[in-house]
């Protein structure tokens, strides 16, 4: 039988982003509420307190829903052109679903991906030959 840190247990980025699985056992211990993660995993004890996903789940899915959703916006107003109170009643609430809805995966995903790649903090390099 492997053990919880084996390769063969260790999760896809994909299924921890949509299961809220912990990147290392495997277990549904990710996450404590809807978008805050939990500090540690119950089943392993991994701290999910050393990652520091930071706000690029944010700013990536701005970014992306924000192209997306003006595109959707000019199309509309292009062939439509409905009021800008249309305008915002569409747009505002799909943009906060978007963002909202989309989080939990982006930040699952990002947390997985720094597990897997052993992501550090960086460090200044001062010249010293570190095999010395």
């Amino acid at each position: 039988m492997a053990d919880a840190t084996s390769p063969a247990t260790t999760p896809a980025i994909v299924e921890v982003a949509l299961k809220g699985l912990c990147p290392r056992c495997a277990q549904p211990t990710l996450f404590a509420g809807w978008i805050r993660f939990a500090d540690r995993c119950r089943a392993c004890g991994l701290d999910y307190g050393r990652f520091n996903v930071g706000d690029g789940p944010a700013a990536f899915l701005t970014l992306i829903l924000g192209t997306i959703v003006v595109a959707g916006a000019i199309a509309l107003e292009l062939t439509l052109h409905p009021p800008l109170w249309l305008h915002m009643l569409i747009w505002i609430p799909v943009t906060l679903a978007g963002v909202v809805g989309s989080l939990r995966l982006a930040k699952g995903a990002l947390i997985a991906a720094e597990y897997r790649n052993a992501a550090r903090e960086g460090r200044i390099d001062t010249g010293a030959d570190p095999e010395a």
